[in-house]
This record gives C-alpha cells, sequence and structure tokens, in this order.
C-alpha cells in the first residue's frame, strides 16, 4: 500500500493517553503552539510519496524523466525548497507559482509553465526566467507566445527559441467529478485534437525560429481511481506522434502525462496504489512507443493532490453548539439523527476548506485529545462563516464534544491552502511541517505564518 491509499499520514499514531500525534508530536501540542485553525503537514508522508513515483519511474522506464509536482495543490516557498530537496520539478500555472519556486531557488529548467490564459507579463517572466518548458493551451497563447518572444528579441536580439510542449485535449472520460474532468473534448484546456497539426505547421513553418515543439501535454482529470483512464491516454499520445511523425518528420522529445491519481478521503475511497499505477503508465509507453519503433521521449507527470493531500491534516478547536429536536428535522435529517441534531462549530471552514461547500466534498475527523475514545454520536461540524452552506460535515460520528476540544480533519494537504480566502475579513490559517528526521528543535518548521488584521489592512487604499 502506498501512502495515497490511507487516510492518516505516515507517522500518525494515538499515543496510551488517547492522544493523536504525529512524529511523536501531539496535535493538541501544536494547535496550543501555532493556534488555529492550523495546516499540519508530515515530512515522512510526502517523502514516502516522492519516491513512491521517482523510484518506480527509475525502475520501469528506460530513459529520461521527470517528476513535476504540480503546485497549485499547495505551494509556499518552504515547501517548494523541501519538495526540490526530494528530486522533484514543478509544474506551475501562474506568475504568482512562477515566483515562489524561484523564490525557493528551484532550478528554472526544471519547470513547466502550465495554465490555459497566461497573461503578457507571465509569459515574459517565464521567457525572463528560462523555464524548462512551456505548455501551450490554446491558439491564442501561441501567437501571443510568439509576439512576446519578437518583443524580447527588440533588445536582446541572441535570444533562442522557446521550448514548448502543447495541451491537447484527448477525449478521454476518467469517471470523476465534473469539477475535474480536464481530458473530455468539452473542456476549457487544451487544444482540440484536429487542431494539432495545422498548429504544428505554422510552429515548423513562420514560427520555426521562435519556438521548440518538444512533445504533448495531457491531464485527464483529478482523482482517478482507474488504470484504464491512463492506458487509454498513453495510446492516444503513440498514435499522435507516430501521425505527427509521418506527416512532419518530426520525432518529439518528451511526452507529459499529467497527473491525477487519487487518494483516500474516507474509509470508502479505493485508490490506485502510486507505485502500481507508475509503473503501469511506464510499461505501457515503452510497449506502445516501440511498436511503433519510436526513440523512448522523456516521460513527465505532474502528481499534485496524490503528492500532498494525505501528508496534510487541518487543527481545529471546537467552540459552542446548538441542538435541533427531533421533531424539527427534515425526513432525510431524522433519518441521520434520531435522537436530533446537534451542531458543533469550531474556528475554521470554508475559508479554510471550501471544498465541502464547492464540491459536496468528503472528509474524515478525528477528536485528537479523545483519540481513543468510541465515535459514537453523530453531529454536524458547522464553520464560523457567515453562510449556511459552511458545512464541513453533514453528518459525522465522534466522541462526546465539549468546547476547546481539538479537531483533526484528515487528508487535507491539498487544495485547501491554496483555495483559502479571507472571506468575512478571517485571516487565513497558519502552516507548519512536522519533519521527524530533524532534531526535537527543528521537528515543527513554521511554513506559513497567520495572516493579520494588519495584513489586510495593509493592502486596503484609503
Amino acid at each position: 500500500m502506498t501512502a495515497n491509499q490511507s487516510i492518516t499520514p505516515v507517522s500518525y499514531a494515538v499515543s496510551p493517553e488517547g492522544q493523536a500525534t504525529l512524529a511523536g508530536i501531539p496535535l493538541t501540542q501544536l494547535a496550543q503552539s501555532y493556534g488555529t485553525p492550523l495546516y499540519v503537514l508530515d515530512a515522512a508522508t510526502i517523502t514516502a510519496v516522492a519516491q513512491a513515483y521517482t523510484q518506480t519511474l527509475t525502475q520501469h522506464y528506460p530513459a529520461p524523466h521527470r517528476v513535476l509536482y504540480a503546485s497549485k495543490a499547495n505551494l509556499n516557498v518552504g515547501l517548494a525548497k523541501f519538495l526540490a530537496s526530494l528530486g522533484l520539478g514543478f509544474d506551475v500555472v501562474s506568475g504568482g507559482e512562477l515566483a515562489t519556486v524561484l523564490a525557493a531557488g528551484v532550478d528554472p529548467k526544471t519547470l513547466c509553465f502550465n495554465g490555459n490564459n497566461k497573461s503578457s507579463q507571465e509569459l515574459d517572466d517565464a521567457l525572463a526566467a528560462g523555464v524548462g518548458r512551456i505548455t501551450v493551451d490554446n491558439p491564442d497563447e501561441l501567437t501571443l507566445l510568439v509576439e512576446r518572444i519578437r518583443a524580447k528579441r527588440l533588445h536582446q536580439p541572441n535570444f533562442g527559441s522557446v521550448p514548448i510542449l502543447l495541451r491537447v485535449t484527448p477525449g478521454i472520460d476518467c469517471h470523476t467529478h465534473h469539477y475535474i474532468r480536464t481530458g473530455q473534448v468539452d473542456s476549457k484546456f487544451g487544444f482540440n485534437v484536429s487542431d494539432i497539426l495545422p498548429t504544428i505547421q505554422n510552429i515548423i513553418g513562420p514560427w520555426a525560429s521562435e519556438l521548440q515543439l518538444c512533445g504533448l501535454q495531457a491531464h485527464i482529470g483529478s482523482q482517478i481511481f482507474e488504470h484504464q483512464a491512463y492506458l487509454d491516454l498513453v495510446g492516444f499520445f503513440a498514435a499522435q506522434y507516430d501521425q505527427i511523425r509521418a506527416q512532419t518528420g518530426l520525432v518529439f522529445t518528451d511526452l507529459n502525462v499529467g497527473g491525477g491519481i487519487g487518494v483516500a478521503y474516507t474509509a470508502t475511497d479505493d485508490p490506485l496504489a502510486i507505485d502500481t499505477t507508475v509503473a503501469a503508465i511506464a510499461k505501457a509507453v515503452v510497449n506502445a512507443f516501440t511498436e511503433i519503433a519510436y526513440p523512448l521521449p522523456r516521460l513527465l507527470m505532474e502528481p499534485g493532490r496524490s503528492l500532498i493531500a494525505t501528508a496534510g491534516m487541518t487543527l481545529y478547536t471546537v467552540g459552542g453548539q446548538k441542538h435541533i429536536p427531533f421533531a424539527g428535522l427534515a425526513p432525510d435529517m431524522a433519518q441521520m439523527f434520531p435522537q436530533g441534531r446537534t451542531y458543533w462549530a469550531v474556528d475554521g471552514g470554508m475559508g479554510d476548506n471550501i471544498r465541502p461547500a464547492l464540491y459536496q466534498a468528503q472528509y474524515t475527523a478525528v477528536v485528537a485529545n479523545k483519540a481513543n475514545l468510541p465515535a459514537t454520536t453523530p453531529v454536524t461540524i458547522a464553520g464560523k462563516y457567515c453562510e449556511s452552506g459552511d458545512i464541513l460535515f453533514p453528518a459525522i460520528p465522534l466522541p462526546p464534544l465539549e468546547r476547546g476540544d481539538t479537531l483533526a480533519v484528515m487528508t487535507t494537504g491539498a487544495y485547501n491552502y491554496s483555495m483559502a480566502s479571507a472571506y468575512n475579513r478571517m485571516p487565513r490559517a497558519a502552516m507548519v511541517l512536522v519533519n521527524p528526521e530533524g532534531t526535537s528543535a527543528e521537528a515543527v518548521q513554521p511554513l506559513v505564518r497567520r495572516e493579520t488584521a494588519a495584513d489586510m489592512l495593509a493592502q486596503d487604499v484609503i
């Protein structure tokens, strides 16, 4: 089993006293030291998943390869430094993400700049940094990129051609939530298949001095639980590479299969094991490209959620409660709450985890200071934001709650911090990395300090 198949991080445990711990540190101690809400990342989990990707590729793919962390899942300077130390490159999708990884000292040649609407400034920043690949998403962006390269050559005449990938929509349904599918034909992302060859004709024709086309990229979606979607993607790529070679003579050096491997949020989730899935993809590429006598391209993968989600948990402090008698409940709620419905509020919510409100995402939670007690009482966990939809758990069995308890929500390493907001002028949460390999003084590394009212007010123009 690989770490993404577990609900809890690698170094999570429960002490004999019933305290939930990470690398031996009680979660209640982290909550007291750094306040709540608090994002906590487990370095051991991140390391284990990164190694599952990199070592499996090394074992099963006999050609160059690189794992590019999908920065949109969760990013700050300290985290980027840690991920780079594990040998990962980065997939960035904005000028802000690019600036963050550069501030972390990441080699720009290990970057792939994705995104469906890059601005002139973002393209200029990518060209100035010398990113390894720019993934072009649509015809207009391709034209804009050529314009920005020509503008740069007005001041830097010897500026060379820019290595690019074309993002394509392969028409593969990966059977995940429609909000996180990206490979179907009707998508805002990527070139239509029918546009690939005409676009390549422009790249090798009038734009040959500006652009160096290295290959194709596709990302078919997120939270994928089946191998077949990836095998279909490899077959699609092999057919495209073979056809492009036959019609243009181009032999691509790169193949980018995106990311999307799922993780376990609840006990009912059954995600793919990272090592067996990566091995299956690698073997499929080898077989498909050998069959068409095509030189094995450099294989690029862009994991995000699967690399960081399981490593994360969010800590909250439990506040007040409200009880709704059974007689006041709607029929569907009455079935779940035969004794009436009790709302318990925590000191965060949709501002630090928008996913339950956005697309009914489900999670698992424990009461960190009562982790050895049976979870027998179904309750509703509500956030403190001024929205009726600010509900983290509509119904979850927990031990009897009290004001001041520490609630730990699992599998929140991906998209929670990166999608956080300051709605209601609530300060955004802090983040720490727990590293059992460090000394006692280094076991907890702050990554993001808690936002303050002064931080928010500093942006206001009076």
